[in-house]
């Protein structure tokens, strides 16, 4: 017999989850953001900030040498 059909014969109540104290911890006790929400977070925006300077090496690539080689456009500072 599993433990939930004994406790539900024995009329008790169901068991409790155990919880992880170390991540239902809070940050800072009057925000709502537990200890692994907040380095979930710092890893979330860490990688949007690497993509963020990725886009921009792009970015200043095709401007730089892809857009006046292929004839777009000049730039300002060549004479």
């Amino acid at each position: 017999m599993g433990e939930a059909r004994r406790r539900a014969s024995q009329g008790l109540p169901p068991r409790q989850q155990k919880t992880n104290p170390k991540d239902a911890e809070r940050f800072i006790e009057w925000l709502p953001l537990t200890r692994s929400q907040a380095s979930q977070f710092v890893s979330i925006t860490t990688r949007g900030a690497w993509i963020g300077i990725g886009a921009l090496v792009v970015f200043w690539v095709v401007v730089r040498f892809v857009g006046p080689a292929a004839g777009w456009w000049t730039l300002a500072d060549t004479p």
